[in-house]
């Protein structure tokens, strides 16, 4: 099956023009066998409950008969189960959806067919839900588009509930540029319009990807890749008077420009492209900023004290100076997402006092660890430092409020902490290292 796909992944890139016309024979019972191993068993279920240990006890048997529905084409996926999870630094909360565990398998094959064909589309722009390609990947093309190319101003763009209003007639007519397998289309169609649950009552969509589903990241990138990225290459750049760059991953991207003005064009005309497929800009998260090298100089001209800043992938970019005096982009843990994870930390460390010590610190220590992969990268670490002094607090507090007598007094916190340490943060990141990404540039 493996070796199908990078078939279809050397005609795709072979022939940029070329229409696949039979793809849903590649879900065959091995494909969907594939996928059901490589789901994760410990995940949220769908309004059935089914989970991957009772599909998985009949496995053979489960899997000839989605077969046999997907070939009389009577396959029809299940309502997601909508589900909401709070959005970090607000008192909103995000809906999601959570597929039957049946179908995240069919979905999961279909991402396997879609990603094979279109990453050899997509452009280097590009870097959400991507293979070989992360968040700190695009943070460092970033920082080389401002720090070594001529970039004065940042356009910091943010699409108003970008998975809910994504258009299903664009979405089908993006599809058909490179598929024409009427059985694929129709499965991806159902999966669109497949609806959701919610206390007990059933909601139509006619609009937006199932957000939650294995295969929206791909289809959002999609989308994406035909409205905003192909459009920003081809017409907008051309149209610049000086260098244009955009940084994208998933729904938020970051867009440099070398003048004024065609920052402005860009802004307004960006406004125009997203409403013609369905789109909205957010205006009171987006914005023109002056940011660069020279920004600082400016900025003292017209009597500011120091550059705005921008938020990207939880870091707020501010202008700085390197140690010799010349400029430099610098990023610290963002103040939302920062409060965010700090009020998540203290809920849980108040509703799990109870448990046993040890118990208590391995989460922590776990918690941080990967806190620490992400937000650890150059010149970051003294806020991260603050975070950890901010979890120690929260431990001091809590553990002192496990009972009616007080636990701890500092200097007996301090031989406790001793005991069981809290991992200190070091750079798990350079941004200025591009081995990886150097070809994304050249």
């Amino acid at each position: 099956m493996e070796t199908k796909l990078e078939r279809i992944a050397e005609l795709a890139k072979a022939h940029p023009e070329m229409k696949f016309t039979s793809l849903a024979h590649l879900l065959n019972k091995d494909m969907l066998k594939m996928c059901h191993y490589e789901l994760a068993g410990k995940k949220a279920t769908g309004i059935k409950g089914t989970t991957k240990e009772e599909y998985a006890q009949n496995l053979d048997e489960n899997l000839e008969n989605l077969l046999e529905r997907m070939k009389r084409k009577s396959y029809r996926p299940v309502p997601v189960r909508r589900a909401y999870i709070p959005k970090v630094g607000t008192t909103k909360k995000r809906p999601l959806g959570i597929p039957e565990y049946e179908d995240k398998i069919v979905q999961k094959g279909l991402a396997k067919i879609l990603n094979s064909i279109y990453e050899q589309d997509f452009l280097d722009s590009s870097f959400g839900f991507r293979p070989n390609r992360s968040c700190h990947d695009a943070l460092k093309i970033l920082n080389v588009y401002i720090e070594r190319r001529y970039t004065n101003y940042i356009v910091d763009v943010d699409i108003k509930g970008f998975f809910d209003h994504v258009d299903h007639k664009w979405m089908m007519e993006f599809l058909k540029h490179r598929i024409n397998d009427p059985s694929l289309l129709r499965m991806i169609a159902r999966f669109l319009k497949g609806g959701y649950m919610e206390e007990g009552k059933y909601f139509k969509t006619d609009e937006g990807t199932p957000q939650g589903g294995i295969v929206s990241p791909i289809l959002a990138n999609i989308y994406l890749h035909y409205v905003l990225d192909l459009w920003f290459e081809k017409l907008v750049k051309k149209k610049c008077r000086g260098q244009a760059y955009m940084v994208r991953y998933a729904d938020d991207f970051v867009c440099c420009f070398q003048y004024k003005d065609d920052s402005y064009h860009f802004y307004e005309a960006l406004k125009q492209r997203l409403a013609k497929f369905g789109l909205e800009m957010a205006t009171d998260k987006s914005k023109i900023i002056p940011f660069g090298r020279y920004a600082m100089e400016n900025c003292r001209k017209e009597g500011a004290k120091k550059p705005p800043t921008f938020d990207f992938l939880g870091f707020t970019h501010y202008c700085g100076k390197s140690q010799a005096g010349y400029f430099r982009v610098k990023r610290k843990t963002s103040r939302k997402k920062m409060s965010g994870k700090l009020k998540e930390c203290k809920e849980w460390l108040k509703a799990n006092r109870h448990l046993d010590i040890e118990t208590i610190m391995a989460k922590l220590r776990r918690s941080l660890t990967g806190y620490y992969n992400y937000y650890c990268i150059t010149d970051n670490t003294p806020t991260v430092d603050t975070f950890r002094d901010k979890i120690r607090g929260f431990i001091f507090k809590w553990l002192n409020r496990r009972s009616q007598k007080r636990s701890f007094n500092w200097e007996k916190f301090v031989l406790f902490f001793k005991k069981y340490p809290l991992p200190r943060p070091t750079v798990k990141v350079s941004i200025y290292d591009l081995r990886d990404e150097i070809s994304y540039i050249l």
